[in-house]
């Protein structure tokens, strides 16, 4: 499975097939197991590459090996961040696609096993161990458990068949950058009350689909450090043995936990984690005051004294070849050659000292990348839409960008309001647990059948998560049509105010 690639890719080098003369299941779905997506519909014989960035960070060296892999595909080449801080590179022929496979595994990433029925892309924290309110650093967590499950990104057969994908969050704080609520395995760290010991409480089942939407439920488990790679690959062990298998819109881990209850799921990782496992239960933990979640765009002194990390705002997180290499040139320059992505497709640069913060900002790369980005650009999160995917109902990321443009230039917004665009129901995007999300979905306009969104406000992320609710089900996705509603819509639930017409 894992060298299906370098065969196929070197065959239509040396010109004895063709991409279009392949069997549909090895380029349309096969190759999904390799990281390989072909979007056949919106871009024939060009691939999206997913890889895999657990905790979302990236070296400069990385960087730039992936802006100069899009570079030779010119308009066609480009790259996403995505909702799980992870990278998905835009563009990619298949006679190419190994050479590029080398570069990452040799660079220390990798691909494969980031799509289909595997374990998706491992969040953290994009300020984890920089966080002067973090419990833990969960790097170190993020890359083993990876590892395990990838076999250190060689792939691993074991775990590769599922019966779906699984997402899995550890969070560091009590913001939750990792979004534990829509995981399906959430692990959120604190201090336990009794012991004083920093571990994790177990959160199960979140996910986001065409005919569910759920936040997850405690798992009733409280885990030692040492405990949290054991009981994933446990987890995964039970989900892969037991999962359903016969509706894939019934085969998501809460699920089964469901149709077992949570004691009889518990206990059944318990043994398969092996003798001298005990799985203690959730510890339970009062805290007096409202922890509300820090945006971590802008200028942020780190735990350590002197030192700042930056965050940079990605406009819908889409990227080009250029970007890449100038923002490793930065990292370096001013930080320590690192940078981290975040779940609302954003960069992180960290390790900046004081001394250097205002000839960072003053680098060409920021007129266009912004430090002090906007209340509404900042917190633009988008899905790929029907530029790219032909699931997609209507066209996201440009559309949002142009969108907040205008709403930006139109109010004043007293605060930053989280607008999250997703082309389709399986909300890639995530549109519900945006301050308001849209959605695409079908519209009528004068008796006409016209692109249009579903629109939903009010979703909260932090320690105290909310879903959004539905406002409107159908609103034509046109600007003439949609911009109103948003603009009453920020007004009234976001205290926006119409700024001032100058007049000529």
């Amino acid at each position: 499975m894992w060298t299906e690639v370098h065969e196929l890719a070197s065959l239509v080098r040396e010109g004895k097939t063709t991409w279009e003369d392949l069997d549909l299941d090895d380029i349309d779905i096969r190759l999904k197991w390799s990281g390989l997506f072909h979007r056949r519909k919106r871009t024939p014989g060009k691939f999206m590459m997913r890889l895999k960035v657990p905790c979302g960070e990236l070296t400069s060296e990385q960087l730039r090996f992936l802006g100069e892999s899009i570079a030779k595909y010119g308009e066609d080449g480009c790259a996403d961040i995505t909702t799980r801080a992870n990278m998905q590179l835009r563009g990619v022929q298949l006679e190419d696609a190994d050479t590029i496979i080398d570069g990452l595994v040799q660079r220390g990433l990798s691909n494969v096993m980031s799509g289909m029925d595997n374990v998706r892309n491992i969040t953290g924290s994009p300020i984890a161990g920089i966080d002067p309110h973090e419990f833990i650093d969960p790097r170190p967590l993020c890359h083993e458990l990876n590892a395990k499950i990838t076999n250190n990104g060689l792939g691993n057969v074991e775990l590769t068949n599922l019966p779906r994908k699984i997402n899995i969050g550890i969070s560091s704080s009590r913001d939750d950058f990792a979004h534990c609520h829509i995981n399906d395995v959430g692990l959120k760290a604190l201090q336990h009350p009794e012991t004083g010991e920093i571990g994790f409480n177990v959160e199960l089942g979140g996910y986001f689909s065409i005919k569910r939407n759920i936040m997850s439920i405690s798992g009733n488990t409280f885990l030692a450090v040492d405990q949290v790679v054991p009981y994933c690959l446990a987890l995964l062990e039970v989900f892969r043995d037991n999962g359903g298998r016969e509706d894939r819109q019934k085969a998501r881990l809460m699920w089964l936990v469901e149709e077992w209850g949570v004691d009889r799921f518990r206990s059944a990782i318990e043994e398969r984690m092996g003798a001298g496992q005990t799985l203690r239960p959730e510890a339970h933990v009062e805290y007096l005051d409202v922890w509300q979640r820090r945006d971590v765009m802008g200028i942020h002194p780190q735990k350590q004294p002197g030192m700042f990390w930056v965050g940079v705002c990605i406009p819908a997180g889409r990227m080009h070849a250029a970007d890449f290499a100038e923002l490793a040139d930065v990292a370096e320059k001013y930080g320590d050659g690192s940078v981290r992505l975040t779940v609302e497709e954003n960069i992180i640069i960290p390790n900046v000292t004081e001394a250097n913060l205002a000839a960072l900002q003053a680098e060409p790369v920021f007129q266009r990348l912004e430090i002090q980005a906007g209340p509404l650009m900042r917190g633009l999160v988008s899905c790929t839409g029907a530029q790219f995917c032909g699931l997609a109902l209507i066209e996201t990321k440009n559309r949002a960008m142009e969108v907040v443009k205008k709403l930006e230039i139109e109010l004043n917004i007293p605060q930053m309001v989280r607008i999250h665009w997703t082309g389709c129901p399986n909300s890639c995007g995530q549109a519900q647990v945006g301050d308001i999300g849209l959605m695409g979905a079908p519209a009528k306009l004068d008796g006409k059948a016209v692109e249009g969104v579903k629109i939903m406000v009010g979703g909260k992320i932090g320690e105290n998560p909310e879903l959004a609710e539905d406002f409107s089900k159908s609103v034509p996705a046109a600007e003439e049509h949609l911009l109103p509603v948003l603009r009453q819509i920020l007004v009234d639930k976001f205290g926006a105010t119409p700024k001032a017409v100058v007049s000529a």
